[in-house]
């Protein structure tokens, strides 16, 4: 639900933003450094690449169909995956980043995407869910329906219903608009790195002069 929201509450929230944006780069510098050091390290299997994507192709997906539901700060969104979890956009992240630290087999780059989450994301969850529970009125009842990360088994049912189910449709423009389509690019160039830039910097290395 945190995707949700483009504007921001002035004070703490503001301020961890602030913090965050400074630190998220660097911090996203040292993981990939970590990354090219691990695949410089070792040989990645071909047998935990394509296990891998038993992660990384459903985070993919989380993401693309999320990302054709939530309408970012024109309503609360309460349809497709967000009738099963609050964050499906962090969640389909959380299994892509789980992937790729499983196709290398490097429990310190798990380390590092897993600190990446802790100090990052988690206090900029509970800040925005702030701001959501002063913009939308119902964001409450949408909380106790529909857990924050990990998802239930069964689509939440509108407030007050029994028997009704929150409806809504997949919008392939709003996929497009919000470029959700980088992920599965990202994802590609790093399962290309992963089977072909060891080999490459190989060659280079060892290139005769």
């Amino acid at each position: 639900m945190i995707e949700q929201v483009q504007g921001t509450k002035p004070g703490t929230m503001e301020r961890w933003q602030k913090i965050a944006r400074r630190i998220r780069v660097p911090l996203g510098f040292v993981t990939a450094a970590l990354y090219l050091f691990e695949l410089w390290r070792r040989q990645p299997h071909l047998s935990a690449v394509a296990w891998s994507m038993l992660l990384v192709l459903p985070g993919l997906w989380l993401r693309g169909y999320a990302s054709g539901y939530v309408k970012k700060n024109r309503e609360l969104t309460q349809t497709g995956p967000y009738a099963y979890t609050r964050n499906p956009l962090y969640l389909g992240s959380i299994l892509i980043a789980a992937g790729f630290a499983v196709a290398l087999m490097s429990w310190s780059v798990a380390a590092m995407l897993a600190a990446m989450f802790l100090i990052i994301y988690v206090p900029v969850i509970a800040s925005e869910e702030r701001f959501l529970r002063s913009a939308f009125p119902d964001f409450n009842a949408y909380c106790r329906r529909v857990p924050r990360l990990v998802p239930r088994l069964t689509p939440a049912r509108a407030a007050g219903e029994e028997t009704e189910v929150l409806s809504g449709k997949f919008s392939l423009g709003l996929y497009l608009r919000h470029r959700e389509y980088n992920s599965a690019i990202g994802a590609a160039l790093l399962y290309l790195s992963l089977l072909f830039l060891r080999p490459a910097l190989g060659l280079l290395v060892h290139a005769p002069h």
